[in-house]
């Protein structure tokens, strides 16, 4: 039974994570259950976690698989406790505002400093942010088309 917007939690660990993954993982599930659960307006679909010493958004497979499953329709937003998990720099940032936007899939965080939420939108967020992708992309559009390239393919071989 669909409970109402399809949310899936994101997490980017540091590699040193890796030998306590499971731990990790069930963290950051029983956290965005618990989070969500509160929520009729909210469906958890899902909970995608890296853990890698990458930045780079094509090298990051749970991230991949998540932009796969947002432009397949089985995700509307995601939610991330801090900016940095989905993005480390703000190129990385504009460019999946902008793919996740186009695909009009909602962010919501809870960084104290960057507090995000275009669901609700009170203060025009997601038209702010959306204008700032596409100015930052305008300065190098060839840069973010090798970019959404790249993670295009990875989609593809999934």
């Amino acid at each position: 039974m669909e409970c109402g917007i399809k949310v899936a939690g994101y997490a980017k660990l540091a590699k040193l994570w890796e030998k306590r993954r499971e731990e990790a993982i069930w963290y950051h599930q029983k956290y965005y259950s618990d989070r969500f659960s509160v929520y009729g307006e909210y469906e958890l679909v899902g909970v995608y976690v890296d853990i890698t010493g990458s930045r780079q958004t094509a090298k990051r497979t749970e991230l991949v698989r998540l932009i796969k499953d947002c432009n397949d329709g089985k995700v509307q937003c995601i939610a991330t406790q801090t900016r940095g998990y989905l993005a480390a720099s703000s190129e990385e940032f504009c460019y999946l505002v902008k793919i996740l936007f186009d695909m009009e899939v909602n962010l919501i965080t809870e960084d104290e400093t960057y507090h995000i939420d275009t669901i609700r939108d009170t203060d025009g967020q997601k038209a702010a942010l959306y204008k700032m992708a596409e100015d930052f992309i305008s300065l190098d559009p060839e840069r973010y088309s090798v970019w959404r390239e790249n993670v295009i393919g990875k989609i593809r071989r999934i």
